[in-house]
């Protein structure tokens, strides 16, 4: 959504509207019990569904000028998806080398925890999008859905793996402390996953994480490391930055061939998905290296990170 766009149920800005689905977000995925109030919930949760919505109709609207670009040829649509590693919104992004070589300290937690409160759980998301689909990308899926949860070890769940970085770190990650356009990002995620129209642009979504994650998350290791953070601390994007490498490639074989083989009209949403992820994603390194003023004439002072007490 464009800064100070309106629609008649948003806020005035992007900051409030996603605050405000964040909290949303929070509440509809955290489990409770029935209430005598649930006719209001209800009404509460419509008023925030309408904003999703059109948080996300705007969102895709940005779609328009790539949608030509899309080829619904299985061949040809695998060529350009898996293309989108290389040229797709936010590649290679200048971020990525700077915190492994040259952010210190203070720079690392501040991105590190933005990470963290935009973090909306892959394995969730993976679960809720998987819902009804086909047999063979449905297996794939749950394949992936096990390894994100440690193959049945709770020492081994991703998940934990970040909250021991946060531990370390002693970052104490909020809403109120998070740019906007991290919270959009997992805002996005949600609403792909949890609304079952969105359930194709899930699943691009899902699939253009593992297929672009390694390379930044291994120049994030570089820097913790480069700082000092321990190997139990740095595990999670450790092990992301192998580990991702092959569920793309399941991922794109076994999910995304599949679909869009059976049914070409798949081609484009998945793209859009894919798409809305990426963009979604640049905005955010883009507001990164603007709050950690990445212009080339600071000489940052390169510090070890400061471990929880």
């Amino acid at each position: 959504m464009s800064e100070g766009k309106q629609g008649p149920t948003q806020p005035q800005s992007n900051l409030q509207l996603h605050r405000q689905l964040a909290r949303f977000n929070q509440e509809r995925l955290r489990p409770g019990l029935p209430s005598e109030q649930w006719r209001q919930q209800l009404e509460t949760m419509l008023r925030c569904q309408l904003m999703e919505g059109e948080f996300v109709e705007s969102a895709r609207s940005g779609f328009v000028d790539v949608w030509p670009e899309v080829p619904s040829e299985i061949e040809a649509f695998m060529l350009w998806f898996e293309q989108l590693k290389h040229s797709g919104p936010g590649q290679h992004h200048a971020l990525f080398d700077w915190l492994a070589t040259q952010a210190n300290a203070q720079q690392m937690c501040w991105f590190v925890t933005q990470e963290v409160a935009g973090e909306a759980g892959f394995e969730d998301l993976v679960a809720l999008a998987q819902i009804k689909i086909p047999v063979q990308p449905k297996l794939e899926m749950a394949r992936n859905y096990w390894d994100e949860m440690g193959r049945g070890h709770a020492q081994g769940m991703h998940g934990g793996l970040l909250e021991k970085l946060v531990a370390e770190l002693a970052l104490q990650p909020t809403i109120e402390d998070t740019v906007w356009e991290s919270l959009a990002l997992a805002n996005l995620m949600v609403a792909l996953a949890c609304n079952r129209r969105y359930a194709w642009q899930a699943i691009g979504a899902l699939g253009v994480i593992e297929m672009t994650a390694p390379g930044r998350v291994s120049k994030v290791n570089d820097g913790l490391c480069r700082l000092g953070v321990s190997v139990a601390g740095r595990s999670y994007f450790q092990l992301h930055a192998g580990l991702d490498l092959r569920h793309s490639a399941a991922w794109n074989r076994e999910v995304i061939r599949p679909l869009v083989t059976a049914n070409p009209e798949l081609a484009r949403p998945i793209a859009e998905g894919a798409w809305l992820r990426l963009m979604a994603g640049k905005r955010c390194f883009d507001r990164y290296s603007k709050e950690l003023r990445l212009d080339g004439q600071i000489d940052w002072n390169v510090l070890p990170l400061r471990r929880a007490a």
